[in-house]
């Protein structure tokens, strides 16, 4: 039950989250910083409230832990968003983190020495590259057209590559640490969100507000983008926790199954939503991404089995 409800948290907060951070992108460019800021402090508050009890209950995992999976996720959340800052488009941006399957596979057999089936392998492939099919094609107007900031879309690139294997390192770091210390979702999500408060003092220079626009609907004069940085706050909670309590349940492998495929439907969403063109590539893609789901949930090897085992039974 744990599972599937952080299933749902998952699908619900992180679609709807990217709905709002594409319009304040869109509308409001260079805010990342002031986005990451807020969903941390928001995070945080709610934890410091309910999670420590006004930090009166101490952390089963040592601060120590907290202190390294912190400098990862911080470093992650601040380089991914950074990176909007350089020319890198939603659908650009999408393309790399939805490596992160294979970059989660990879570091598990290096660093863990995991051994996956060929199966497992397949699937992983299937949904990378179905997610950069439709990706790429709904990125490659965009890119034709910034290829004039070919030096600043470089920086953007390699930002993301680096916080894509980091997220991966990140994954496997909390596995380990929850086999040794057991399951404390709450506890991690209140301690990523916190400790890493300091560091935007370094990034103050790029939290700033907007000018003010006027909202038909409640009659006051109030920035818009408050109004979306607040939906994307809330969104962002919700989708965060789905993931640390999905951490718990599963492994890090599935979990970046399941964060991957939420970022496949944002795509679908956003080019429906945004009005953006959905060509025969993109549905190539979701059929391949399709695909590759049902073979690592082994849904095909099920029906299969029930299918053999009623004609057996018929046959007797």
């Amino acid at each position: 039950m744990g599972t599937v409800f952080a299933i749902i948290l998952v699908f619900v907060g992180c679609c709807s989250n990217v709905v709002t951070l594409e319009l304040l992108v869109r509308e409001f460019p260079g805010c990342g910083n002031l986005v990451t800021f807020a969903q941390f402090l928001f995070i945080a508050l709610e934890g410091f409230i309910f999670e420590t009890n006004f930090g009166r209950k101490k952390a089963v995992i040592p601060i120590r832990n907290y202190m390294i999976m912190v400098t990862m996720f911080f470093t992650v959340s601040v380089v991914n968003n950074y990176a909007l800052n350089f020319n890198i488009a939603m659908p650009l941006h999408m393309i790399f983190r939805s490596g992160s399957l294979i970059a989660n596979m990879i570091l598990g057999v290096i660093i863990l020495k995991k051994r996956y089936s060929t199966g497992k392998y397949l699937s992983i492939a299937l949904v990378s590259a179905g997610i950069f099919i439709c990706t790429i094609m709904s990125a490659k107007q965009v890119l034709h057209e910034r290829l004039a900031f070919a030096p600043a879309l470089l920086s953007g690139i390699a930002m993301l590559t680096f916080a894509l294997l980091m997220s991966a390192r990140m994954g496997i770091f909390q596995e380990t640490l929850y086999k040794q210390y057991g399951k404390h979702p709450k506890e991690a999500l209140f301690y990523n969100h916190c400790l890493p408060l300091p560091g935007f003092l370094l990034l103050s220079t790029d939290i700033y507000n907007y000018s003010p626009v006027l909202v038909p609907v409640v009659g006051l004069t109030v920035p818009i983008m408050w109004i979306y940085l607040l939906i994307n706050v809330i969104t962002q909670y919700v989708c965060i926790r789905g993931v640390f309590i999905l951490t718990t349940e599963c492994t890090s492998l599935t979990v970046t199954l399941v964060v991957t495929l939420r970022k496949f439907l944002s795509l679908i969403f956003s080019i429906i939503y945004f009005q953006n063109p959905f060509t025969a590539w993109h549905w190539l893609g979701t059929f391949v991404v399709f695909v590759g789901t049902l073979l690592y949930t082994e849904v095909l090897s099920s029906i299969q089995a029930a299918l053999w085992g009623t004609r057996t039974k018929k046959a007797e």
